[in-house]
């Protein structure tokens, strides 16, 4: 039976049970006052009323209510006639609702489909090929200071560099005030393609909030500036910067909850995020399925206050991410004057790879870090686990790469990645066991070698 008349005769029937209930709950009330006639035989001035519903009413409702059914009836036979007549017998509902929804309004993504038109201008002619590491760092320090007068430490821009070869996701925390924004910022401008800022809003909740979504009053899908610098990085080959402004004013493990599990898979070209439900044949050239590919040349740069109008960050992104502190403002210094590098993320990826070649953590080093790892273990209870064992090793030789020391750089990823989870722990056992914990480092790797590492466990001891 069809779900139209069904619903009819359903309607229908509810009709008359409720007509019904009305009479009898009139009648009942009638009896209990004494019924219809006066016990003089008179009839009672509100029984004409019962008569009324009765022999009137009642029977003039369910006929127009039969009339309306026979009406519907034959217009819902009439309507399947037409769509039966017209269809071939192979096209789905679905199918035929998205086709006509598709033929009515046009175009859903008109920037997009702009960007496919222009896609040839996202390619330079010519790209520097012959920076190395050290250089890179050392011009984009100089191009800060003298172009935006922006002033960082080198061991700061070190840090910065080689965490983007750990991660497509760095945080930047620190006191405000301090350049972190700047920082993802003026990169953009030293890259001669400027960084994408957006303000996180408190209310996101989910990938839409930075994909967009349909909007059925004006048929079209709003695109939003994220998902426009996306579609444009799968055309480009240059390093795009996304800054993820005041990241933690709303729970990042949220909205950016999907981003985080497909920068896990391994093969890049296997990254696809939803964007839509359905295909339609006039959708943008890069789609896929309603998807979009997370292109490999893009790197999400989060800045985080840690205040009471802000979340914690959970450790489900902290272990995915590189995490760079910006506490303290560098001094001022006469920059040389340096022109803006073109390097594309291929070129930056070769150069990674070739310090982590030619930089490799060295066999001393490695077996103090074993013995590290079973002295946490041991009196922390935590261990540094396969991905920040691999977060390391990468990211020491680039930091070495850049110009700095193989101590510093593992230093900084311990501190960052390994002592921060004992935050979660008894601050009263942390306080206790810090004296302890400092010795054993002056004992592994030296007297004050490892000064971030302490400035941790004091911090820490400060606050239990």
């Amino acid at each position: 039976m069809n779900k139209r008349r069904r619903k009819i005769y359903i309607g229908l029937l509810v009709a008359i049970i409720i007509l019904g209930a009305v009479l009898i709950a009139t009648l009942g009330v009638f009896l209990s006052k004494g019924g219809l006639i006066l016990t003089k035989g008179e009839i009672r001035s509100e029984t004409l009323y019962v008569i009324l519903l009765l022999f009137v009413l009642l029977p003039i409702a369910l006929v127009g209510l039969i009339v309306a059914a026979i009406l519907q009836k034959k217009r819902i036979t009439t309507v399947d006639g037409k769509l039966e007549s017209s269809s071939d017998g192979s096209a789905r509902d679905g199918e035929t609702r998205a086709k006509r929804a598709e033929e009515e309004d046009g175009n859903r993504f008109p920037t997009l489909t702009e960007i496919d038109g222009e896609s040839r201008k996202y390619i330079r002619a010519e790209y520097d090929e012959n920076i190395t590491l050290k250089e890179l760092c050392e011009s984009f320090r100089n191009f800060a200071a003298y172009k935006q007068k922006l002033y960082y430490d080198i061991t700061d821009i070190r840090r910065f560099i080689a965490g983007l070869s750990v991660s497509h996701i760095t945080i930047l925390q620190g006191m405000s005030g301090t350049g972190k924004t700047s920082l993802a910022y003026v990169f953009g401008e030293f890259l001669d393609n400027p960084s994408t800022v957006i303000p996180v809003q408190p209310m996101w909740k989910e990938r839409t909030d930075l994909l967009g979504y349909y909007n059925e009053f004006t048929k079209r899908f709003n695109e939003t500036q994220l998902l426009q610098v996306m579609y444009k990085a799968n055309y480009s080959k240059e390093i795009f910067i996304t800054v993820l402004d005041e990241m933690n004013i709303a729970r990042v493990e949220y909205y950016f909850a999907e981003f985080l599990s497909m920068l896990e898979i391994p093969d890049a070209n296997k990254r696809y995020l939803g964007v839509v439900t359905d295909k339609w044949a006039n959708d943008p050239k890069q789609f896929k399925d309603g998807n979009i590919r997370l292109p490999e040349n893009m790197w999400f740069i989060g800045t985080a206050n840690n205040d009471d109008s802000t979340f914690a960050i959970s450790d489900k992104v902290y272990d995915r991410a590189m995490v760079m502190n910006l506490d303290a403002k560098a001094e001022p210094f006469a920059a040389p004057r340096v022109k803006k590098v073109h390097i594309t993320a291929e070129r930056f990826k070769e150069l990674t790879d070739a310090a982590q070649r030619e930089y490799k953590m060295t066999k001393r080093n490695a077996r103090r870090l074993d013995e590290l790892d079973k002295y946490m273990i041991e009196n922390f209870r935590t261990t540094f686990g396969n991905r920040i064992m691999k977060q390391i090793k990468t990211y020491i030789p680039v930091y070495v790469g850049c110009g700095g020391e193989e101590l510093e750089a593992l230093d900084d990823i311990l501190a960052k990645k390994v002592l921060r989870k004992l935050e979660m722990q008894n601050p009263v056992y942390i306080k206790n066991a810090a004296e302890g914990f400092c010795m054993y480092l002056d004992e592994l790797f030296g007297a004050d070698k490892m000064p971030q590492c302490k400035a941790v466990m004091d911090r820490l001891c400060k606050n239990a």
